[in-house]
């Protein structure tokens, strides 16, 4: 049997604040975390995503945004997913059984195997022991222009019957008929969440249940009113927000992710520092300031209008 569906709504794949010299810096981390639930309406955070910059960060680091994290969701009473990318199935169960001892994370983020590209049942093996091993309910990360390895709808399905595997963050760069496929049949309690930020309107209109968008560090509780709009059936005012969005996406991903949008976050006094870790570089102060006139969160400016 699957474990409760959590998988509704906007979750939020935090960025990681560093200091000027690359420090972590837990306090903005806090923040964020707090806003994005309390101010921004997201449903949950992602810890440890690709926004995050997991891969620069030393182990204790990422046991330290865990940890923050975790503290914000359990005082909002939201779930947490935490990433874990590894195309070692072994170390990834091991990390798997590390975060479900703590008790605080609601399910694992999981790339197919990057690099190796095993195929799709070398993928398929992968996750099935991920499952019966790992103690954490599952969200396939189908992200195919990262990991090299494209994942059918059959697939997909198969993953969507394994018991531990709640859903899928789906970012295959297209809306195509295997998507539409996938939406029009999900397997049962597996959730379909959308993953390429500047599609995501057109990914809900088509009945995702919801996304994982690194834009929304930036404008979360318009992105939560879009989900909103679409799960309403206010098609005209979603399509409108939605176009809206895209456009704010596109010019917060014309760098790496997530330097334009760490840059936006710094001019709004959001985070001490713009920096990122190379092999990144910080996104140029064009970009930035392109981005950033597209950011005025229009959701919460209304309610705080509305309050006063």
């Amino acid at each position: 049997m699957k474990p409760d569906a959590i998988l509704t709504g906007l979750f939020v794949p935090l960025v990681t604040p560093f200091t000027d010299d690359l420090r972590l810096a837990p306090d903005a981390l806090a923040r964020l975390a707090d806003e994005a639930l309390s101010v921004g309406g997201a449903r949950g955070l992602v810890a440890l995503g690709t926004t995050a910059e997991a891969a620069v960060l030393t182990a204790e680091e990422k046991r330290a945004v865990v940890r923050v994290c975790a503290a914000a969701c359990r005082a909002h009473g939201a779930p947490l997913i935490v990433g874990v990318g590894t195309n070692d199935t072994a170390a990834a169960i091991t990390s798997l059984r590390e975060l479900a001892q703590s008790g605080d994370v609601a399910a694992a983020l999981v790339p197919a195997p990057p690099y190796t590209r095993p195929g799709e049942a070398g993928t398929l093996a992968h996750f099935t022991a991920l499952a019966e091993h790992g103690g954490l309910p599952l969200v396939v990360y189908d992200i195919p222009y990262r990991t090299g390895q494209t994942l059918s709808t059959g697939t997909l399905d198969a993953l969507g019957h394994l018991p531990a595997v709640v859903g899928v963050k789906y970012a295959t760069g297209a809306i195509d008929a295997a998507a539409m496929e996938l939406l029009g049949s999900p397997a049962p309690g597996f959730a379909v969440l959308g993953g390429d930020d500047a599609v995501i309107s057109p990914l809900l209109a088509a009945g995702a249940d919801g996304g994982i968008l690194a834009s929304a560090n930036v404008r979360t509780a318009d992105y939560a009113e879009l989900i909103s709009l679409w799960r309403r059936d206010a098609a005209g005012p979603a399509r409108r927000l939605g176009a809206e969005l895209a456009r704010l996406s596109a010019a917060l991903f014309a760098e790496p992710n997530p330097t334009v949008i760490k840059g936006v976050l710094h001019a709004q006094g959001r985070i001490p520092s713009p920096a990122v870790r190379l092999p990144l570089l910080a996104a140029s102060a064009d970009s930035v300031r392109r981005a950033a006139a597209l950011a005025t969160d229009r959701t919460h400016q209304a309610r705080q209008g509305a309050a006063a």
